[in-house]
């Protein structure tokens, strides 16, 4: 089973929708505290994905040599409601992506 840290501006909720992999939050991981740059730094060797919203991070992180994936949901409005219609594409993103990959899921209507 696949493990999946959710980012923390995540719903906490969307962890129900995904039972076939093994989701825990930043917050349940106990790393609330950390920066985008120290959490990237904790992940490796403890979970295959690492889940968020945070287009940027792209951009302000050096993903070269990840030993984990990235997949980035965008959405409308980062509320559970908005994540449910992609669940199909976001499973198939977590299931397909190995190590190294940074993987986009994107709403057909983004703004508004």
């Amino acid at each position: 089973m696949k493990r999946v840290l959710l980012d923390e501006c995540l719903p906490k909720k969307l962890r129900r929708f995904l039972p076939e992999f093994e989701v825990q939050t930043v917050q349940q991981a106990g790393w609330s505290s950390l920066k985008n740059g120290e959490l990237l730094a904790a992940i490796p060797g403890k979970f295959e994905v690492f889940l968020s919203v945070d287009s940027n991070i792209v951009y302000q992180q050096n993903l070269k040599d990840l030993t984990f994936a990235v997949v980035i949901v965008t959405l409308p409005q980062n509320r559970l409601e908005h994540f449910l219609p992609l669940l199909p594409q976001l499973r198939e993103a977590l299931e397909t992506c190995k190590a190294g990959d940074i993987l986009h899921v994107r709403a057909s209507k983004v703004g508004g």
